[in-house]
């Protein structure tokens, strides 16, 4: 039957469930970069431009700011945890993709100082959940005698590096953060995304 209505000019049935899943990943990358480059406060129309859909299609999948910063930060850290699960995960290259995402994106800066987030408390209760798992994710791989296995340490330290990455490009925040782990004398692996 498919083929028939093929013959026939007309075109196949839409992909439903298929295209919204490419349109939501499109808009979380775009959000990504649109946020990395302009900030939080950057245009939602920006997002959907880059993602190359309409606002009717953005607004569908993230019906406001908070959450589409929501989205952002939700695949950082899966992208941490994927990092922290691999076969050979080490702590350095967990720390190597954790420093990837602080030079990436504002948003994932402002996650790891969930304490600054307002008080209204479903916001502030996620985004206290996203940085428990990356402190989970991190702890996976830390050794027991690591100089920040003890107390919070792992977590002041993390805090600490990422209130240092600041800068106006990318490059800049990545050689301050990379300059925070060694006064911190925390080794850092290779600094890269998932699977590059």
């Amino acid at each position: 039957m498919v083929e028939h209505s093929e013959q026939h000019g007309r075109r196949p049935a839409n992909d439903g469930p298929k295209a919204a899943a490419r349109n939501r990943s499109a808009l979380v990358t775009a959000a990504r970069e649109v946020f990395a480059e302009h900030g939080l406060e950057a245009p939602l129309s920006a997002i959907a431009r880059r993602a190359g859909v309409g606002q009717g299609v953005l607004y569908r999948h993230f019906p406001d700011r908070a959450a589409a910063v929501a989205a952002v930060l939700e695949e950082n850290v899966r992208q941490i945890e994927q990092e922290a699960a691999g076969r050979n995960a080490t702590f350095a290259g967990v720390l190597g993709v954790l420093t990837w995402h602080l030079a990436d994106s504002a948003a994932f800066i402002g996650l790891l100082h969930a304490e600054r987030v307002g008080s209204r408390s479903g916001i502030r209760a996620h985004v206290l959940g996203l940085s428990e798992r990356v402190e989970r994710a991190l702890r996976r791989h830390l050794p027991a005698e690591h100089r920040l296995s003890g107390g919070d340490d792992l977590a002041l330290a993390v805090a600490m590096v990422s209130a240092a990455v600041i800068g106006p490009t990318r490059a800049e925040r990545e050689l301050r953060a990379l300059a925070a782990w060694r006064l911190l004398g925390v080794e850092v692996g290779p600094v890269r995304a998932v699977g590059e």
